[in-house]
């Protein structure tokens, strides 16, 4: 308990270096771009407070390698933009209170976020005595590097279709974006089930790990929140069109499917 505690302080200065430079730079958007980097903090600081096993490494490296990729993305594509629609949004609403408010239901609220994603990371590295991988845990790489690669894929492929000065007013329909209308966040899920089940399969071999199955709130919590929250409906809130329509209606939303015909 005492390294989650650490853990969470470390996330917390984090968030709040975070909030600063966001205030000085008048860009609430670098919540955006500290989102990946919180949860290497809290990767690190629990392996740092462990037994540095096999499994433990595995999950921290994953989670890194992940973080800075959807950091860095996120940094490259907004730069010089100035602030994300949504934060201006909020900006001019909440008005003299835009401040505090900010600090409280985007920074804390993010790394409260973190924090709670971060779960099946920060166990396993503090309570696994495995000194082996489990047999689940390949199963859980295989499916977090599929969900890596629909999520990069589908970064790099709806980048390099928005870069075509043609492309403006178009809905992306090919690639990966043909069989679901998110594959992206549907990488994203993907990967938090896969580092679930690494971490799922070690502690389960602990006897003295009574509740293994919290791991799970991980990947339930982030597929709720990208399905329902944070994710599509935001995205598909501003899109409309005949061209959208007849997108949306043969594509699958989320789980990658062959399109419908007609």
């Amino acid at each position: 308990m005492t390294a989650l505690v650490i853990a969470a302080c470390f996330l917390f200065g984090y968030m709040c270096a975070a909030y600063i430079v966001a205030m000085l730079s008048n860009d609430t958007g670098i919540a955006d771009v500290a989102y990946g980097g919180g949860f290497a903090i809290v990767a690190w600081t629990t392996y740092l407070q462990g037994q540095g096993t096999i499994a433990g490494f595995i999950v921290s490296a994953l989670v890194t390698v992940w973080g800075l990729r959807i950091a860095s993305r996120i940094y490259l594509r907004n730069r010089g933009r100035g602030e994300d629609f949504r934060y201006a949004k909020w900006r001019a609403e909440w008005g003299s209170s835009f401040l505090i408010r900010s600090f409280f239901q985007v920074f804390l609220l993010q790394g409260l976020i973190i924090f709670i994603v971060s779960l099946p990371v920060a166990i396993l590295n503090v309570d696994d005595t495995s000194p082996t991988l489990a047999l689940l845990g390949y199963l859980g790489i295989i499916i977090w590097i599929k969900g890596f690669i629909f999520e990069a894929l589908g970064d790099y492929q709806l980048d390099r279709f928005l870069n075509v000065p043609e492309n403006k007013g178009h809905i992306m329909q090919k690639g990966l974006w043909k069989f679901t209308r998110h594959p992206n966040y549907y990488g994203e899920a993907l990967m938090w089930w896969g580092i679930a089940l690494i971490s799922y399969g070690d502690l389960a071999l602990w006897d003295g790990y009574v509740t293994p199955l919290i791991v799970f709130v991980s990947p339930i919590l982030i597929t709720f929140l990208l399905l329902k929250v944070s994710g599509v409906p935001m995205v598909e809130k501003h899109l409309e069109g005949a061209e959208w329509a007849q997108y949306k209606k043969k594509t699958s939303v989320f789980i990658p499917w062959f399109p419908k015909k007609g």
